[in-house]
């Protein structure tokens, strides 16, 4: 079986400007949402990503109509019918829960197994069960399988004990259509979450308070159908400013949202890139010098994402001097780490904790990208690395990056994607030229 591999050549400086792609965290959503409403939906500015194809799958297999045309998704409810997710489209992607709310709202019902995607840890959904539980939703298992029902949906007042985002997304998409008023505290902050919360209060829900620490939804009737264009992606944007910074060079992002992103470029900044922003755009300028950041905390919005942590990793593996992380959010978020030792890198883990020292260059090496963010983390590293790298797993970038290697290419890098077959694994390029 062939597989696919990203070569790209280091030592290019980046230059050019580029529109920021929409955003993943919140496409899925509100994808999953819009099965809440009684007429079709369109949404504007969605990504390319083969998780948003899964959804588009799921939302299929219920029986809605989901087309995806360009970067649009045109949805169609009228046919929903199922009440089941198949296992194969829970294992495609680890935000398949997110379905669970919308379902409840919809159809009372929904039966479901664990869902899949980057393995970061444990993920559990208790949270997401116990806040239904609270709605007046029956769940049991059966044969591998979570069913759950409700004969009457119901606001509650929900204390999450810590402030997830998919649970609070969640809550919200079932409280919507639920009877009376649902107070959550303690719900998540992210941008995302505000942007599913206006999405749904244009299709007629009455929610308040999204994007802070108490949410109210008081449930209507039904919702309406509306056309919606996504937020951009402040991780995908943070991205390609890392590829700067490690490579060098000047780059634009436009489209983006420089106020939902404050905690990451402030980093940036630290670590010694000139940054400057105008409205909806970002400028970096990467010639100088990178400099150690001495502590770097990734925590809940407002704070340091835990998404742009291997990516920070890779800036500072030449930045001068001495920088460390913790990582609070998942426990197995450190598997970029021994792939850029593989480069050079000079990185120690203990727990949570990440030291790093940084070194002169990094050079080309065999990769393999564990997970979505950490690929994307190598392929910025690979980028300011000498010599050419070749890298792995591309799986996991097609999650997240809308055609990853054209969009750097277009920034003056070098990245070639190619297909290999099964008698040319372990011997590409790198190995080629030792033979």
């Amino acid at each position: 079986m062939a597989e696919e591999i990203l070569r790209i050549t280091g030592g290019q400086k980046l230059r050019g400007e580029i529109t920021v792609q929409g955003a993943k965290n919140s496409a899925l959503p509100i994808m999953a949402a819009s099965m809440l409403c009684s007429g079709e939906t369109v949404l504007y500015n969605v990504p390319r990503l083969t998780d948003v194809y899964a959804a588009s799958r799921i939302l299929n297999h219920l029986g809605l109509r989901c087309k995806i045309e360009a970067s649009a998704a045109v949805i169609n409810p009228a046919g929903i019918s199922s009440a089941e997710i198949p296992d194969a489209d829970m294992r495609a992607m680890r935000s398949s829960v997110m379905f669970l709310g919308p379902m409840l709202g919809r159809l009372k019902q929904c039966v479901l197994t664990m869902p899949g995607g980057c393995e970061l840890g444990p993920r559990p959904i208790d949270l997401h069960l116990d806040a239904m539980r609270q709605m007046g939703v029956q769940i049991r298992e059966s044969q591998g399988k979570i069913v759950c029902t409700a004969e009457h949906l119901h606001g509650a007042r929900i204390p999450l004990p810590i402030p997830s985002v998919g649970a609070t997304e969640n809550i919200i998409m079932a409280a919507v259509l639920a009877d009376g008023e649902t107070v959550l505290t303690n719900a998540a902050r992210e941008p995302e979450i505000s942007d599913l919360a206006a999405f749904l209060n244009r299709c007629g829900a009455r929610i308040s308070g999204a994007g802070e620490g108490t949410v109210t939804v008081s449930g209507v009737e039904s919702l309406h159908g509306t056309e919606y264009t996504v937020m951009p992606d402040r991780i995908a944007a943070f991205t390609w400013l890392c590829a700067c910074a490690c490579a060098g060079g000047t780059v634009c992002l436009s489209g983006t949202a420089p106020r939902d992103m404050e905690s990451s470029l402030s980093v940036l900044r630290a670590a010694g890139c000139r940054l400057g922003i105008c409205r909806d755009r970002i400028y970096l300028d990467g010639g100088q010098s990178l400099r150690s950041v001495r502590y770097i905390r990734t925590m809940p919005y407002p704070g340091f994402p835990t998404d742009t942590q291997a990516l920070i990793c890779a800036v500072l593996s030449t930045a001068h001097g001495t920088s460390m992380i913790e990582e609070t959010v998942f426990e197995s978020r450190y598997k970029h780490v021994g792939e850029l030792l593989r480069m050079g890198a000079d990185i120690r883990v203990s727990g949570r904790t990440a030291v790093i020292t940084g070194v002169p260059a990094l050079h080309g090496a065999e990769l393999r990208a564990m997970d979505l963010r950490g690929g994307a983390a190598l392929a910025c590293a690979a980028a300011g690395a000498e010599g050419e790298s070749v890298l792995r797993g591309l799986t996991h970038l097609d999650r997240g990056y809308d055609n990853f290697a054209e969009t750097f290419n277009s920034l003056g890098g070098i990245a070639k994607r190619t297909a290999i077959s099964a008698s040319e694994h372990g011997k590409t390029g790198l190995e080629k030229r030792k033979c």
